[in-house]
């Protein structure tokens, strides 16, 4: 279609929809009229040109979906669209800290959580992540990730009108929400699904079925095992159809067909579902999935990106405010992938989780080594301007080891075995290791596993421990057992690194006061085949008071938390504008970056190490840096740094933020 024939086109649908675009309207209209063409190529990239001029054509009825979407949008949500096209990339702000949790197990339920906004708001959260809400089935749900029904909250969690009110009262605070969409699957109990089982070809042609193994057998040649103990392979066979169905992560998660049009149009119709409840951010699960083909391994396909690219533009002519989360958790050279490239450079997914970092502290923190960090972060760097991280020490999935080979290798570390000891210092069978983790969805051929824990207990609370924290017989264990100082210590400098370095911080709930391993999952047949339930707890909120209580490891924790998002949220140089310099590794045990901003220049300086770590002065000479005095923001202390005060000295476990005075 011609360019003038696509806008006028764009022009009359407008008007047929009753929209002013002379007048309210007319920012939507630019939007639409500004990224036609560009919409128009990405869709028939993916599904070809019917050339077709009326409106049952299918990227016309994709124009219609977005002018109503945008009419139904609420005047207050429409407000908020434009105050943050104002700030342009809004989420790259040094302002927002996140929180992951699972609402049933945070606050029992969604009437209860408004009542809890206080306490977030007491540590300096404002933006949260509720884990799956969607109605998935109990016993089947992997954690909330197989959605039977997009529209209806389940009954677990409460309505979804308690959804809107919650909303409502986190953004009347000033705090921002994201959530899920399950791209990839569905429940094998979705309407959809259960249509397929009874023999309703229009929906069999929404998933990956066949009639026998040919085609399953040669796509699983090709195609790793994401959960090899527990779901084998990546097909399930259908009895009530007699069909082979592909089902990458579970039996019970049925493959969408993207290759079909009319799963692109239902499940962008979700998408923008979501948009309009109000949602800041919405979390793709995923996506490096969404395209299969034969004789490939089904994961980051070409296609994939021109899916993201497609819906990125589709939200942002329409819900303009909400950003997308890609959580792509690949290799580095791969991750970068999902902001876009060529002409599409921070033009598909606008954040990502930095899961190769979050992984490398947890190698740096068993090795107290940090070079394998530093080869890493020439890719990390490439993230292009204008897009964020989500950065983090711990969330509700597994720390996979997935960084390259070759980083490992230019630490001079034999990669293999560098795995297995990280493995087994984690999962605890390492001798001396203060660690209590266990190994996840291990593969009997390669022997490769992720690991599990929470981030108290792989920092060693819990052996130091040896018990319930929160008893409040314990307050003083800080001073009578100094393993549990040094695990205090461990948890501290992991939640600075992730904060500091760049990118939107995400805790994940009870880690801010100290939560250990629980392993009540275990008697549990829903979740006893899945060790990942050990380190999503059930808050108890008598322990999470501690935090008041001086000299307790729940105030310890609680109040170091605290401080270091106000200490981020102090500095403007902690908003993520490409403002990072890694520093030469002076000391192998201690990594330091410098965070520039408004003239100034921050050195961000981490200690892995077990033992006290000496840094030269020539970390600042370097920088063309005379000797000068420097400030600790962090703990305020000052001193002289030059050829009469050669060395700073860094404690075990610990970081600094200098700043030249």
């Amino acid at each position: 279609m011609f360019q003038y024939e696509l806008h006028q086109k764009i022009k009359t649908l407008c008007l047929t929809h009753l929209l002013d675009i002379a007048g309210p309207d007319h920012a939507f209209y630019l939007r639409m009229i500004a990224n036609a063409n560009t919409l128009q190529e990405l869709y028939y990239s993916i599904y070809g040109n019917t050339n077709g001029q009326s409106i049952e054509n299918p990227f016309d009825n994709l124009l219609a979906l977005l002018i109503e979407t945008y009419k139904q949008r609420k005047p207050a949500f429409k407000k908020r669209d434009a105050l943050k096209e104002q700030q342009g990339a809004w989420f790259t702000s040094n302002q927002i800290t996140g929180m992951s949790l699972y609402v049933d197990r945070f606050a029992g339920n969604l009437k209860s959580m408004p009542e809890k906004l206080p306490y977030l708001q007491e540590l300096g959260v404002n933006f949260l992540h509720l884990m799956p809400l969607f109605e998935s089935p109990e016993g089947e749900s992997d954690g909330g990730y197989a959605v039977s029904d997009f529209r209806k909250i389940d009954e677990r969690f409460g309505t979804l009108n308690e959804f809107k009110s919650l909303q409502e009262k986190m953004q009347a605070a000033g705090m921002y929400l994201m959530i899920d969409i399950v791209l990839n699957h569905t429940s094998h109990h979705h309407e959809w699904a259960k249509k397929a089982k009874a023999g309703d070809k229009k929906y069999q042609d929404f998933f990956y079925m066949f009639d026998n193994r040919e085609i399953p057998d040669q796509l699983d040649a090709t195609m790793p095992e994401i959960f090899p103990e527990s779901s084998p392979g990546s097909f399930s066979f259908v009895p009530e159809c007699n069909k082979w169905v592909m089902t990458v992560f579970h039996h019970y998660q049925w493959d969408l067909n993207y290759t079909n049009p009319a799963v692109f149009s239902a499940m962008l119709e979700n998408i923008f579902f979501y948009a309009n409840l109000g949602v800041d951010i919405l979390r793709i699960d995923a996506p490096a999935f969404i395209w299969k083909q034969l004789g490939t391994t089904c994961q980051n396909l070409p296609q994939a990106h021109t899916l993201l690219r497609l819906i990125k533009h589709c939200v942002h002519i329409a819900t303009p405010g909400m950003a997308l989360l890609g959580e792509a958790i690949v290799a580095p050279k791969e991750i970068m992938k999902y902001f876009g490239t060529d002409a599409f450079v921070a033009k598909e997914c606008d954040i990502a989780y930095n899961a190769t970092q979050m992984a490398l502290q947890w190698d740096a923190l068993a090795t107290g080594d940090t070079r394998v960090m530093l080869a890493a972060q020439y890719e990390l760097l490439q993230k292009p301007l204008g897009t964020t991280w989500i950065t983090y020490t711990r969330c509700h999935d597994d720390i996979g080891l997935g960084y390259d080979d070759s980083m490992i290798a230019a630490a001079g570390f034999n990669a293999y075995e560098h795995r297995k000891f990280l493995k087994e210092y984690y999962s605890g069978s390492y001798a001396g290791s203060p660690a209590a983790g266990a190994l996840f969805s291990v593969n009997p051929k390669t022997q490769d596993a992720r690991i599990s824990g929470s981030l108290a207990s792989l920092c060693g609370l819990e052996k130091a421990l040896a018990g319930d924290i929160g008893d409040s017989t314990l307050k003083n264990a800080i001073e009578k057992n100094p393993a549990v100082a040094n695990a205090i210590n461990k948890i501290i400098l992991m939640q600075a690194q992730s904060m500091l370095l760049g990118g939107i911080p995400m805790l994940f709930y009870g880690d801010e006061v100290g939560y250990t391993n629980d392993y009540s999952y275990l008697v549990d047949p829903g979740k006893s085949y899945d060790n990942r339930w050990m380190h999503r707890p059930v808050i108890r909120w008598e322990k999470n008071a501690l935090r008041k209580v001086e000299g307790t490891v729940e105030n310890k924790i609680f109040t170091a938390t605290q401080q270091l998002i106000q200490l981020r949220k102090s500095i403007a140089a902690f908003s993520d504008q490409k403002n990072i310099t890694w520093l030469t590794p002076h000391n192998i045990h201690v990594a330091g970056f410098i965070r520039h901003g408004e003239g100034k220049h921050y050195y961000c300086l981490f200690n892995f190490n077990s033992k006290a770590a000496y840094v030269t002065w020539y970390l600042f000479k370097e920088h063309g840096f005379a000797p000068v005095e420097i400030v600790d923001h962090w703990t305020g202390n000052k001193q002289k740094v030059g050829p009469d005060h050669e060395y700073l000295v860094m404690e075990p476990y610990q970081f600094a933020v200098y700043e030249l005075l």
